[in-house]
């Protein structure tokens, strides 16, 4: 039972998206790491089998977007008005180090900045 298993897990894996702006941070990287430390004898690998169905349904409902499509959004805006590609752009690798490099400034005027937005004087 454990090879059927272990082998939805490798097909989630190959269908999981990897984003190169986040590398070392990309929660399909991490994925997949968790993955093969819990099948280190790929299909031998004896798991709580419940425990090992319910996780993969969860990621499983992720990778498909299953609740973005259940509850349709009217806008595809944030509370402070960033559409998701500035989000995309603030939390990758150059944002993060964008924002580091800016640290004597407060959080909120290098994010806003960093979309555009005029700074706080």
């Amino acid at each position: 039972m454990s090879a059927a298993r272990y082998k939805n897990f490798l097909r989630l894996c190959k269908n999981w998206p990897l984003d190169k702006s986040k590398t070392g941070r990309d929660i399909g990287e991490r994925i997949r790491a968790k993955i093969g430390e819990a099948f280190r004898q790929g299909e031998t690998t004896t798991l709580n089998e419940a425990e090992c169905d319910r996780l993969y349904a969860s990621l499983s409902r992720l990778n498909t977007n299953y609740y973005k499509n259940l509850y349709k959004r009217n806008g595809d805006s944030t509370a402070m008005g960033a559409t998701q590609e500035e989000c995309n752009l603030v939390i990758s690798n150059e944002g993060q180090e964008a924002l580091r490099a800016h640290a004597d400034r407060s959080k909120w005027d290098t994010m806003k900045g960093y979309m555009g937005m005029a700074p706080m004087k």
